[in-house]
Protein backbone atom coordinates (compact mmCIF):
# COMPACT_ATOMS: atom_id res chain seq x y z
CA UNK A 1 0.00 0.00 0.00
CA UNK A 2 1.43 3.41 -0.96
CA UNK A 3 1.93 6.09 1.67
CA UNK A 4 -0.38 9.14 1.48
CA UNK A 5 0.98 12.52 0.40
CA UNK A 6 1.52 14.64 3.51
CA UNK A 7 2.83 17.80 1.86
CA UNK A 8 0.94 20.95 0.91
CA UNK A 9 -0.11 21.86 -2.65
CA UNK A 10 -0.96 25.51 -3.32
CA UNK A 11 -1.35 27.55 -6.51
CA UNK A 12 1.98 29.24 -5.74
CA UNK A 13 4.86 26.81 -5.56
CA UNK A 14 6.56 28.99 -2.96
CA UNK A 15 3.60 28.30 -0.67
CA UNK A 16 3.71 24.53 -1.32
CA UNK A 17 5.52 21.89 0.73
CA UNK A 18 6.89 18.75 -0.96
CA UNK A 19 6.72 15.32 0.66
CA UNK A 20 9.56 12.97 -0.26
CA UNK A 21 8.80 10.46 2.49
CA UNK A 22 6.83 8.03 0.26
CA UNK A 23 9.93 7.70 -1.96
CA UNK A 24 12.59 7.19 0.69
CA UNK A 25 14.26 3.80 0.84
CA UNK A 26 13.60 1.72 3.95
CA UNK A 27 16.31 1.71 6.60
CA UNK A 28 16.87 -1.24 8.91
CA UNK A 29 16.47 -0.40 12.61
CA UNK A 30 19.56 0.34 14.70
CA UNK A 31 21.16 -2.85 16.00
CA UNK A 32 19.63 -5.02 13.27
CA UNK A 33 21.71 -8.22 12.93
CA UNK A 34 23.51 -9.28 9.78
CA UNK A 35 22.11 -12.26 7.90
CA UNK A 36 24.69 -14.49 6.22
CA UNK A 37 23.99 -17.63 4.23
CA UNK A 38 26.97 -19.85 3.48
CA UNK A 39 26.18 -22.60 1.01
CA UNK A 40 28.81 -25.26 0.38
CA UNK A 41 28.21 -27.37 -2.70
CA UNK A 42 28.88 -31.11 -2.82
CA UNK A 43 29.82 -31.39 0.85
CA UNK A 44 28.47 -34.19 2.99
CA UNK A 45 26.43 -32.97 5.95
CA UNK A 46 28.50 -34.75 8.59
CA UNK A 47 31.90 -34.20 6.95
CA UNK A 48 32.78 -30.95 8.77
CA UNK A 49 33.70 -30.47 12.39
CA UNK A 50 30.66 -28.40 13.51
CA UNK A 51 28.40 -31.30 12.54
CA UNK A 52 30.52 -34.04 14.10
CA UNK A 53 32.82 -34.69 11.13
CA UNK A 54 36.57 -35.19 11.01
CA UNK A 55 37.40 -32.24 8.74
CA UNK A 56 38.69 -29.39 10.90
CA UNK A 57 37.06 -26.07 9.98
CA UNK A 58 38.06 -23.49 12.64
CA UNK A 59 36.58 -20.48 10.79
CA UNK A 60 33.24 -22.19 10.17
CA UNK A 61 33.30 -23.35 13.81
CA UNK A 62 33.58 -19.71 14.94
CA UNK A 63 30.68 -18.68 12.71
CA UNK A 64 28.44 -21.50 13.96
CA UNK A 65 29.27 -20.69 17.60
CA UNK A 66 28.23 -17.03 17.13
CA UNK A 67 25.02 -17.62 15.17
CA UNK A 68 22.35 -20.17 14.40
CA UNK A 69 23.16 -23.63 13.11
CA UNK A 70 20.34 -25.51 11.43
CA UNK A 71 20.53 -29.27 11.77
CA UNK A 72 17.30 -30.44 10.11
CA UNK A 73 17.31 -29.27 6.50
CA UNK A 74 15.85 -31.48 3.77
CA UNK A 75 18.06 -31.23 0.72
CA UNK A 76 16.90 -32.02 -2.79
CA UNK A 77 20.41 -33.37 -3.58
CA UNK A 78 20.65 -31.00 -6.55
CA UNK A 79 22.19 -27.55 -6.72
CA UNK A 80 19.51 -25.23 -8.15
CA UNK A 81 16.53 -26.81 -6.34
CA UNK A 82 18.27 -26.74 -2.95
CA UNK A 83 19.38 -23.14 -3.40
CA UNK A 84 15.89 -22.06 -4.43
CA UNK A 85 14.48 -23.68 -1.26
CA UNK A 86 17.05 -21.90 0.92
CA UNK A 87 16.39 -18.55 -0.75
CA UNK A 88 12.58 -18.68 -0.63
CA UNK A 89 11.69 -21.09 2.16
CA UNK A 90 9.44 -22.94 -0.29
CA UNK A 91 9.42 -26.35 -1.89
CA UNK A 92 11.60 -26.62 -5.00
CA UNK A 93 8.70 -27.60 -7.27
CA UNK A 94 6.73 -24.57 -6.09
CA UNK A 95 9.77 -22.54 -7.13
CA UNK A 96 9.79 -24.06 -10.64
CA UNK A 97 13.10 -25.75 -9.78
CA UNK A 98 12.42 -29.48 -9.87
CA UNK A 99 15.85 -29.82 -11.47
CA UNK A 100 18.93 -27.72 -12.20
CA UNK A 101 18.12 -24.67 -14.32
CA UNK A 102 19.84 -25.82 -17.51
CA UNK A 103 17.75 -29.01 -17.50
CA UNK A 104 14.44 -27.15 -17.18
CA UNK A 105 11.65 -28.77 -19.16
CA UNK A 106 9.12 -25.95 -19.48
CA UNK A 107 6.53 -27.59 -17.24
CA UNK A 108 5.21 -25.59 -14.25
CA UNK A 109 7.27 -27.35 -11.56
CA UNK A 110 10.40 -27.48 -13.70
CA UNK A 111 10.63 -24.29 -15.75
CA UNK A 112 13.75 -22.86 -14.07
CA UNK A 113 12.04 -19.57 -13.16
CA UNK A 114 11.31 -18.70 -9.52
CA UNK A 115 7.80 -17.19 -9.71
CA UNK A 116 7.04 -13.69 -8.49
CA UNK A 117 4.93 -15.14 -5.64
CA UNK A 118 7.98 -16.92 -4.18
CA UNK A 119 9.93 -13.95 -2.81
CA UNK A 120 13.57 -14.57 -1.95
CA UNK A 121 15.00 -13.70 1.43
CA UNK A 122 17.00 -10.93 -0.31
CA UNK A 123 13.75 -9.34 -1.54
CA UNK A 124 12.12 -9.58 1.89
CA UNK A 125 15.16 -8.14 3.68
CA UNK A 126 15.63 -5.42 1.03
CA UNK A 127 12.07 -4.19 1.61
CA UNK A 128 12.95 -3.81 5.28
CA UNK A 129 16.17 -1.84 4.82
CA UNK A 130 18.93 -4.43 4.54
CA UNK A 131 21.58 -4.13 1.84
CA UNK A 132 21.85 -7.48 0.10
CA UNK A 133 24.31 -9.12 -2.27
CA UNK A 134 25.44 -12.54 -3.33
CA UNK A 135 28.92 -13.76 -4.21
CA UNK A 136 30.10 -17.05 -5.61
CA UNK A 137 28.05 -19.66 -7.41
CA UNK A 138 24.41 -18.75 -7.99
CA UNK A 139 22.93 -21.42 -10.31
CA UNK A 140 19.38 -20.05 -10.13
CA UNK A 141 19.15 -18.14 -13.39
CA UNK A 142 17.03 -19.57 -16.16
CA UNK A 143 18.92 -20.06 -19.43
CA UNK A 144 16.72 -17.60 -21.30
CA UNK A 145 17.75 -14.87 -18.82
CA UNK A 146 21.50 -15.51 -18.81
CA UNK A 147 22.53 -12.73 -21.18
CA UNK A 148 21.31 -9.38 -22.44
CA UNK A 149 20.54 -10.83 -25.87
CA UNK A 150 17.92 -13.20 -24.47
CA UNK A 151 14.54 -12.80 -26.11
CA UNK A 152 12.06 -13.17 -23.29
CA UNK A 153 8.71 -12.35 -24.98
CA UNK A 154 8.83 -15.22 -27.47
CA UNK A 155 10.30 -17.85 -25.17
CA UNK A 156 13.83 -19.14 -25.08
CA UNK A 157 16.56 -17.41 -26.99
CA UNK A 158 17.99 -18.93 -30.13
CA UNK A 159 20.95 -20.58 -28.45
CA UNK A 160 19.31 -21.78 -25.24
CA UNK A 161 18.02 -25.20 -24.39
CA UNK A 162 14.41 -25.83 -25.27
CA UNK A 163 14.05 -29.09 -23.41
CA UNK A 164 15.53 -31.19 -20.67
CA UNK A 165 18.75 -33.11 -21.17
CA UNK A 166 16.79 -36.34 -20.87
CA UNK A 167 14.25 -35.46 -23.51
CA UNK A 168 14.21 -34.14 -27.04
CA UNK A 169 10.75 -32.61 -26.54
CA UNK A 170 10.35 -29.23 -28.21
CA UNK A 171 8.60 -26.25 -26.69
CA UNK A 172 6.18 -24.51 -29.06
CA UNK A 173 7.38 -21.03 -29.93
CA UNK A 174 6.19 -18.25 -32.16
CA UNK A 175 8.80 -18.25 -34.89
CA UNK A 176 11.83 -18.75 -32.63
CA UNK A 177 14.13 -21.60 -33.59
CA UNK A 178 14.75 -24.11 -30.80
CA UNK A 179 17.38 -26.77 -30.19
CA UNK A 180 17.78 -29.74 -27.92
CA UNK A 181 20.70 -29.82 -25.45
CA UNK A 182 22.46 -32.44 -27.60
CA UNK A 183 22.35 -30.14 -30.63
CA UNK A 184 23.65 -27.20 -28.59
CA UNK A 185 26.55 -29.17 -27.17
CA UNK A 186 27.65 -30.51 -30.56
CA UNK A 187 27.26 -27.02 -32.05
CA UNK A 188 29.44 -25.51 -29.30
CA UNK A 189 32.07 -28.24 -29.80
CA UNK A 190 32.25 -27.62 -33.55
CA UNK A 191 32.54 -23.84 -32.99
CA UNK A 192 35.39 -24.43 -30.52
CA UNK A 193 37.15 -26.70 -33.03
CA UNK A 194 36.83 -24.07 -35.77
CA UNK A 195 38.15 -21.37 -33.44
CA UNK A 196 41.27 -23.38 -32.56
CA UNK A 197 42.15 -24.39 -36.14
Amino acid sequence: MTKPFRGVINVDVTQSVPDWEPYTQPIAPEGTPNVLYIVLDDVGYSAMEPYGGLIETPNINRITQRGLTYTNFHTTALCSPTRSCLMTGRNHTTNGMATITEAASGFPSSNGHIPFECATIAEVLGERGWNTYVTGKWHLTAEDEMNMASRRPSGRSGGASSGSTASSARRPTSGTRTWSMTTIRSSRRSRRRRATT
